[in-house]
């Protein structure tokens, strides 16, 4: 294992989007924002970085601060209330993410030094930190204001770096979660580098499985209206053994944005992977029954990480997903990269379609969906230009 000086230098990124974190960590940016789900290195890299500059002189000390949440009773242990289970706990947090990278040796060393803090978000106020990198990690469970207290708190000589999940971990509607917010205000500041990782980033094991599962409880947990009820009840009854996830009400969304044609469905039901044929049945006989007891046009697709497919299932036009080159999660939207010659079709006359899948995923998942064109594809039309 590396001596605290050298951790850094040994993290080895595994992802283009780690890479592009080393990148800004490395620059001469006072403030650092990296959002992404689990297991993308969000923590490990930060606190490394905090590490090995402290340890090479740059700064006197890493102030590593995160709240500690029960996630089963949603209760949060702080330094106030339960002081001793707090630094046991934050201790071996910060134990878990360096495993297998530095000695425990080294790390009891540095929070005996004073050259490593861990610091409760509820009891900066009133402190300055010069000659320190700070860390906030696992953003989504701050208040937005505590956030901006910690930015107000830095002094000579200090960075910091906030880090979060907008989407998989969060704990209120993502545009109200304190990583989202604390994006946003990063994203205006010239002074500030944010780097968004996404599920293509993710490289520790389980961690993936873990993310999915996230989504299948927060699609689980929706409250559904009176039209998504009735056709969730009418599949159970001709599917038992299917397990629903949830159904989304599309008709509203449709009459909202004009959306004609036969591709875009009345509700979306979402089911468990590997129960897709069991709601079909074989020769589709239960869809069509339940589509005919619930007098609407249904679709049915499986939940899986590939978002493609359900942008596929949601958008009006049938082979707009041929088009779409990429696509990730990007703070707390679905950012889709498409070829060029499917931009129209993907944004529809005025915006209407992309508002409508836009709204679509809203309900589903609360998250937005942005667009942007490839950017091979950007570069050939500039040079296009300039030629003529």
């Amino acid at each position: 294992m590396a001596g605290l000086e050298e951790l850094f230098d040994k993290l080895e990124p595994k992802s283009p989007g780690q890479e592009e974190l080393k990148k800004a960590l490395l620059s001469g940016k006072d403030l650092i924002g990296v959002f992404g789900p689990t297991g993308t290195g969000k923590s490990l890299f930060s606190i490394a970085y905090g590490l090995s500059a402290v340890y090479r002189g740059k700064f006197k000390r890493l102030v590593l601060s995160r709240p500690i949440v029960d996630v089963v009773t949603g209760k949060e242990i702080t330094l106030f209330s339960e002081p001793e289970t707090y630094v046991k706990l934050a201790s071996e947090y910060l134990r878990d993410i360096l495993a297998g990278f530095a000695e425990e040796k080294l790390l009891r060393e540095a929070l005996d030094s004073g050259r490593l803090v861990l610091a409760d978000p509820h009891f900066l106020r009133g402190r300055t930190f010069d000659d320190s990198v700070i860390v906030l990690d696992d953003a989504q469970s701050v208040p937005a204001e505590t956030i901006v207290e910690i930015v107000t708190r830095m002094g000579r000589n200090s960075r910091l770096i906030i880090a979060g999940d907008p989407i998989f971990q969060r704990t209120s509607e993502p545009w109200r979660g304190g990583a989202n917010l604390a994006r946003e205000i990063l994203l205006g500041e010239e002074t500030a580098i944010v780097v968004d990782l996404g599920v293509k980033d993710i490289v520790r094991p389980g961690a993936l499985r873990g993310v999915k599962l996230l989504l299948e409880l927060h699609m689980r947990k929706r409250e559904l209206d009176d039209v998504e009820k009735r056709v969730k009840d009418i599949s159970r009854g001709h599917a038992p053994d299917a397990d629903i996830i949830t159904v989304v009400n599309m008709a509203e969304p449709k009459k909202r944005w004009d959306i004609a044609g036969d591709h875009a469905p009345d509700a979306l039901i979402v089911v468990k992977e590997g129960h897709l044929g069991r709601i079909i049945g074989v020769g589709g006989e239960r869809i069509q029954s339940i589509e005919k007891e619930a007098g609407l046009k249904l679709r049915v697709i499986q939940l899986t990480l590939d978002l493609k497919e359900l942008v596929r299932a949601v958008h009006p036009v049938s082979w707009i997903y041929k088009h779409i080159v990429d696509f990730d999660f990007a703070g707390n939207t679905l950012k889709l990269v498409v070829a060029r010659e499917g931009m129209g079709a993907m944004l529809g006359q005025r915006g209407s379609h992309i508002r409508f899948v836009n709204e679509v995923f809203k309900k589903l998942m609360g998250v937005e969906v942005h667009v942007a064109e490839a950017p091979e594809e950007r570069r050939e039309r500039r040079e296009g230009r300039r030629k003529r």
